[in-house]
């Protein structure tokens, strides 16, 4: 008889961003025979039917904030007694890896991390001194791209531990029905998703948008996601006079039902780890258009049929790229990226279990 072993995936909540729903997808896409799989939501008090497969157990905490979840964290952990806990964003990974001398001897730990460590405008100093004190008591720690783990390996001073791994990205169809009254006039659209936030650049994709509508005059943005830069990308748009043009939708659980009748999705960040928006919306064969946001974006794309990269991170080169692109396309031209075939989720599931199994025997270096 097969003993499975015991695996705890933790992540905030549900809802979040591409983090969040990795770890979910790992939990419901990872072997049932091999693994009893538990999935612990540290901010959330319930979760929506039908969210994971009934193999998953589902246990939520219900703290007010992730470092406020120390002792529900470590009940939940002494009562499950999990042969490893696999951590998907970087602030639980520092709670999971300060309460390692708390948790039951026989527990690994696994971290994936999901964000550079050369971003300084979200990584400052005391964070960087976390990393280096707090991730090389990680069994293994799951990088999403060669630039992450160059970094880390720069940050922590070794390579111990690192693993490079695809995202596991399904197929995201939209729910039946017409969707089609989502986009405005014969277009070309431009979709977007993502936080409102510097990092993610779109206040070049704005001013790049200002100019590519001179060049079409019935073109239009629109933007799924929500941050703190939201109100001064209103008042940017505002003052180029496009504010009509630019839709600001919100967070979406769905962004997929935007995919029909998009003519290309745009990445205009300046850091990237691994976008999962733009690899769902890769899969589902939309034109890609983006900056060389540092992190391995550019090695990514280039030289791809249906991706356009930007010559730099600036609004002027992106807004040439996006009118290098347009010409050739119309709203429903779709592409078979070759470069996400190791993102399919069976390909990248296959090498997250192998993984797993490698720390759970102790084979990883």
């Amino acid at each position: 008889m097969i003993t499975r072993r015991r695996v705890l995936f933790l992540i905030p909540h549900f809802g979040g961003g591409g983090a969040e729903r990795v770890i979910a997808l790992l939990a419901g896409g990872i072997s049932a025979a091999k693994y009893d799989v538990h999935i612990g939501l540290i901010t959330q008090w319930s979760v929506p039917d039908g969210s994971l497969p009934s193999f998953v157990s589902v246990h939520t905490l219900g703290a007010s904030r992730v470092r406020n979840a120390i002792f529900p964290l470590l009940r939940l952990i002494w009562r499950l007694k999990p042969d490893l806990v696999f951590s998907g964003i970087f602030h639980l990974n520092f709670l999971v890896l300060m309460l390692r001398p708390l948790l039951p001897g026989h527990t690994r730990c696994v971290v994936r991390q999901n964000g550079l460590t050369s971003n300084a405008a979200e990584v400052g100093m005391p964070t960087q001194l976390m990393y280096r004190m707090l991730y090389p008591h990680a069994e293994a720690i799951v990088c999403q791209s060669e630039t992450m783990a160059e970094e880390l390996h720069s940050l922590l001073g070794s390579t111990r531990g690192l693993h490079i791994l695809p995202n596991p990205v399904a197929v995201r169809t939209p729910e039946s029905g017409d969707h089609s009254n989502l986009w405005d006039g014969p277009g070309p659209h431009l979709l977007a998703v993502g936080r409102l936030v510097p990092a993610k650049g779109f206040d070049l994709l704005v001013r790049a948008f200002a100019q590519v509508i001179k060049h079409f005059p019935a073109a239009n943005l629109t933007i799924l996601g929500h941050g703190s830069q939201r109100n001064m990308l209103w008042e940017l748009c505002r003052e180029l006079g496009i504010d009509t043009r630019v839709h600001f939708v919100g967070h979406v659980e769905q962004p997929e039902k935007w995919f029909p009748g998009a003519s290309a999705f745009v990445l205009s960040s300046r850091h990237e780890g691994m976008p999962n928006a733009m690899l769902e919306a890769a899969m589902a064969g939309l034109p890609i258009v983006a900056t060389p946001a540092h992190g391995g974006i550019a090695a990514l794309l280039q030289g791809h049929l249906g991706a356009w990269v930007a010559s730099e991170i600036s609004a002027k080169a992106l807004a040439q790229a996006l009118c290098d692109a347009l010409p050739l396309l119309k709203n429903e031209n779709r592409f078979h990226h070759e470069w996400i075939v190791p993102f399919h989720a069976p390909n990248a599931l296959a090498r997250y279990e192998r993984l797993i199994d490698e720390v759970l025997t102790g084979a990883t270096t």
